[in-house]
Order: C-alpha cells, then sequence, then structure tokens
C-alpha cells in the first residue's frame, strides 16, 4: 500500500469534535474524540473509536454506558481542555459544568446537544477500541453546528 496515499485519503474524512463522558461507580471522566459516526437508524446506532490508554476506555468497558456532548461552533477552548484526563470538582471538569445523565455519565453543560447510550458492541481491533452504542436519551439546548476538526485546524487520523 501506498502509506502516503493512505494517509492522505484517510485525513480527507471529516470529523467533528465531541466530549464523550463515562463513569463506572464513583469514578467518572470525560474525554474529546472525534471519531464518531450514526450507523443505524432502527435502533439508533453510534459508532465511537475510543483510545485504549485512556480512562475513559476503561470505563466505558466497565459501565458499557457513555455520553458524548455534541460541540458547537466556535468552542474549540471546550473541546481542548479534554484531550488529557481532568478530574471532576465542585461540579466541574477543568473550566466546564457538567450534569449527569440519566444513565449517570456526566454531560458538558455547555453543549448545545448530547446523547446518551448503552454499548451494544465493544471490539478492541487496535489502538482504539471501536464503541457502538444504543442512543437512550437525546437532548438539544440550542442549534448549531458542529464544531469540527477542519474549524480548530487539527488533522487526526491517516
Amino acid at each position: 500500500m501506498d502509506e502516503k496515499a493512505k494517509k492522505q485519503s484517510l485525513l480527507m474524512i471529516p470529523y467533528g469534535l465531541y466530549v464523550l463522558g463515562a463513569k463506572a461507580g464513583d469514578k467518572q471522566t470525560v474525554a474529546t474524540v472525534n471519531w464518531v459516526t450514526q450507523t443505524a437508524f432502527n435502533p439508533p446506532l453510534v459508532v465511537v473509536g475510543v483510545k485504549k490508554d485512556s480512562t475513559a476506555h476503561d470505563l466505558v468497558k466497565q459501565s458499557k454506558k457513555f455520553t458524548l456532548s455534541i460541540l458547537g461552533t466556535g468552542q474549540k477552548a471546550l473541546a481542548m481542555a479534554y484531550f488529557k484526563h481532568v478530574e471532576p470538582q465542585d461540579g466541574k471538569f477543568g473550566a466546564y459544568a457538567y450534569e449527569a445523565g440519566t444513565n449517570g455519565a456526566p454531560i458538558i453543560s455547555d453543549a448545545p446537544a448530547s446523547i446518551e447510550c448503552d454499548v451494544v458492541g465493544f471490539y478492541e481491533l487496535g489502538d482504539h477500541s471501536t464503541v457502538i452504542g444504543q442512543v437512550t436519551e437525546a437532548h438539544v439546548k440550542r442549534d448549531s453546528e458542529v464544531l469540527t476538526l477542519a474549524e480548530c485546524g487539527f488533522k487526526y487520523g491517516g
């Protein structure tokens, strides 16, 4: 395979930015993710890539639940806040407030929309696990275009 062509081709896939929330027992976390897509209408399913060496990976695997806070255009600072683990304190992860979803996992309060999911598939095949979630709840606070990697000037893939 032509490695340069592979990388260039894969980097052309557009991605939004999201904050995945997970909770198992008394431990919870949030993590910025971008490999997310809807994969079925009935039942509504989404797929997310979760980095294997992350706290989020362990908590999603244990709890079999997660949330996705869908970030809106202009929320680059929020996305950047969770590229590394941040401990919750006083109702916030870093500078941003969160609330518990009905499944217990955290949702970023400033996100224009969010979904809650039950894990129906968990595949540990590469450096990121492929997690399939069935959407059990959805919340919309305001209409917004999704924050994208392109808007932020990031490239992640290849």
